[in-house]
């Protein structure tokens, strides 16, 4: 079984137990950054249409399947991601946690796709949700 979603500029295929994200603007400077194993950066205009492609996935049954297999209490909780921390000179946005993109480089690198375990992806919702409300982003 297989999903894919598209919010604005955001694709997402949901597969077994993960979610693969790709960004229209891939090579460019607006193009999530990944530190694979450490986690994720994108600019503070895409959390929206991020979020909501979140929402969106966990709406399917893909989802709830995956959670389903896991079989941890504890998995999709938001402790998995750190506290978002906003760049004001590059108008950035890093979640750290359990994101994975190609390549072992050090630090956080464009990446033309990344991919998330289906079960951290209410975690990470939770955290983009907060970080929205207490920034006052729309």
């Amino acid at each position: 079984m297989s999903i894919t979603i598209t919010v604005a500029d955001w694709t997402m295929t949901a597969s077994g137990d993960t979610a693969s994200f790709t960004h229209a603007s891939v090579g460019g400077y607006w193009a999530p950054r990944v530190w694979s194993g450490h986690g994720l950066a994108m600019a503070v205009g895409d959390l929206p249409a991020f979020e909501k492609v979140l929402g969106e996935l966990m709406k399917q049954p893909i989802y709830w399947l995956a959670r389903a297999r896991r079989r941890d209490v504890g998995a999709g909780e938001a402790a998995v991601w750190l506290e978002p921390r906003y760049d004001a000179e590059d108008e950035i946005v890093y979640l750290g946690g359990p994101c994975r993109a190609e390549g072992a480089a050090a630090g956080y690198r464009p990446a033309s796709a990344f991919v998330i375990d289906l079960v951290h992806l209410r975690g990470l919702r939770i955290r983009i949700a907060a970080y929205r409300v207490t920034a006052g982003c729309r």
